[in-house]
Formats: C-alpha cells, sequence, structure tokens
C-alpha cells in the first residue's frame, strides 16, 4: 500500500491507519510505524469511478469487495478489501463532516470487509470487562454511557464498537478513540457547559466530547449487550433476551448493516453472530421518552451486571 508523504500515521480499532486527512480524534503514532500500515485514506478524484461503478447519486454500490457512496455537498467515498479508503470531497465542504464520514461509515464498512463485526453503540469497560449499549439513532446510548463514564467506569468506543475473538473464542472489543458524540438536550441534562465542545460540524446540534481521560485503551472480553430502546409506557425496565430475538437484535445493530448481503457476508455474520451469543448475554433496557432517567438506568444496568 502506498503511503505519501503527507500523510500521517494513526491507531484505531488495533489498526495502524496512514491518512491524507488529518484525524485528530486518533492516537498518532510516529512515521516508523508507516511499513505496518493496514488501512491507506487517500484523497482522490473518483467522479469517472463512480459514474461507471455506481451510475446513481446519494446511494451506496457495492462490488465484488468494493463500497462505494456518494452524499451531496460532502463527497465521494471509496471503501476496497478493507485496505484502502479513498475519499473526493465536494467543492469547500466543511472538513469535520468528511471526517465524519472517513471515521463512521468507511472505517465501519473497512471493519465488516476485514471481518470484524462493527456493532453500532457503546462500549464500557467494567470490572474489566466490557458491556456493549447499542439502539437506533437518538436511543440515548451515549448519553447512558456518559453516566457510566461520571461514575468512574471507562470508555472503549462510541459510535462504532469493533468485535472480534481470541483463539480460544473469547469475544474481544478493540478500543477505537477517546471521544463521544452527545446531542445538545444530553449536555443540558448532564449538566455539561456546551461552550465546552466544538459541534461535530457546522450549524450541528451533537458535539464532539473528548474522554482521554476515562478512555481504555486495550482490547478486553465483551460480556454483556444492553439494547436500549424507547418504552411504550412511562416506565423503566430490564429483561434477558435469548434465542431467535438476541440474534435479531445483532443483526438490527451491526453497523452500516445493510451491505453485509452485497459484499457475500451474510453468513459470516450469522455464523459470527451464532459463535458471539454463545458466550454473553443480551438484554432490552427500556426507557421513556417523556424524561431523563439516564442515571435510574444506569443503575439497572450495574445491577443486572452484578448478577451475571
Amino acid at each position: 500500500m502506498i503511503v505519501t508523504n503527507n500523510s500521517a500515521i494513526y491507531k484505531a480499532f488495533g489498526l495502524t491507519i496512514s491518512s491524507d486527512f488529518p484525524l485528530p480524534e486518533l492516537h498518532e503514532l510516529p512515521c516508523c510505524h508507516e511499513d505496518h500500515v493496514h488501512i491507506v485514506i487517500q484523497k482522490a478524484d473518483l467522479s469517472q469511478l463512480w459514474n461507471t461503478f455506481a451510475g446513481q447519486q446519494n446511494k451506496f454500490a457495492v462490488k465484488d469487495n468494493t463500497v462505494m457512496f456518494q452524499l451531496p455537498d460532502v463527497g465521494t467515498f471509496c471503501i476496497q478489501g478493507g485496505e484502502s479508503i479513498r475519499v473526493s470531497p465536494a467543492e469547500g465542504v466543511d472538513p469535520n463532516k468528511v471526517r465524519l464520514y472517513i471515521l463512521g461509515t468507511c472505517l465501519g464498512v473497512a471493519l465488516l470487509q476485514r471481518k470484524t463485526l462493527p456493532l453500532h453503540g457503546s462500549a464500557i469497560a467494567i470490572d474489566g470487562r466490557v458491556y456493549a449499549v447499542v439502539g437506533q439513532s437518538g436511543a440515548g446510548k451515549s448519553t447512558l454511557a456518559s453516566v457510566l463514564l461520571k461514575r468512574g467506569y471507562q470508555l472503549l468506543s462510541d459510535d462504532v464498537i469493533a468485535v472480534t475473538f481470541t483463539q480460544d473464542n473469547t469475544p474481544l472489543v478493540i478500543p477505537s478513540y477517546p471521544q463521544q458524540k452527545l446531542w445538545r438536550e444530553s449536555l443540558d441534562q448532564l449538566g455539561m457547559e456546551i461552550a465546552a465542545f466544538q459541534p461535530l460540524f457546522e450549524r450541528e446540534t451533537k458535539f464532539a466530547v473528548p474522554v482521554a481521560s476515562h478512555f481504555y485503551s486495550e482490547p478486553l472480553p465483551l460480556a454483556g449487550i444492553f439494547e436500549l430502546v424507547h418504552a411504550q409506557d412511562d416506565q423503566i425496565g430490564i429483561h434477558r433476551i435469548k434465542g431467535l430475538e438476541s440474534l435479531f437484535v445483532l443483526n438490527r445493530h451491526t453497523y452500516r448493516k445493510s451491505v453485509v448481503a452485497s459484499l457475500g457476508l451474510s453468513e459470516w455474520h450469522f455464523n459470527t453472530s451464532v459463535r458471539l451469543l454463545s458466550r454473553i448475554g443480551v438484554f432490552r433496557l427500556q426507557r421513556p421518552t417523556t424524561r431523563f432517567t439516564a442515571p435510574n438506568l444506569a443503575d439497572l444496568v450495574l445491577s443486572e451486571i452484578s448478577k451475571m
């Protein structure tokens, strides 16, 4: 893989990443690591490739082990073989917005291509093991994780959780980088000053929250998954999920699951999910939408963990 003179070398998800784009969220490595690069991120003109490869704008396109997508006013992205990410930014685009998609969708797809299971959620280290909080966008995953950090626990990942296995079949979460993404409402509820944080990009009401002092930088065993959902009533609650429903949970919260079948990874994804579920517990955590209950939910999670 070609590393250009303008590239910096970073570490995330257990991978060494060379990037033409500054990625200040990630841990930067000395240039001597460039011989061991796993993923190269480069700026490129993808206009001709997109026209022949996709033929349509504003959608994902998958061919063999290559994924492309284009977003108006952001740019065109190409992820190939889990080793190459090429980006053609739109003219005048906010670099922060481009970086969001590099660190999110692009690296999430690259993990899939490398057959590392990416889950959509937050991963917290509690007493030597990891517990993942998964859910749909806006469910409150990062807010609950932030409450747990305030209680002295540590973050391994926010947004994309990379899960792999040891030789003895133990599931491991590989740390990403020390940052959370929190909505303005969550910052208000948590008593955090908005002025102290940068919006993810211009006019965005979601903010980048550095958590370097609460970050755990080594892989840890994954022991449980909590699916956070909105309750039908005003009550909070928790219950264990088993059987097929737990498989549905993993499928529902696989990051960028829409490309799994197109990449020919359906069988791998199913087998990996079964392998994972044989070693961990899965729970559904219900929260009302009418009031702030993150501290109560944290109590429920910690109580359930103490029983496991």
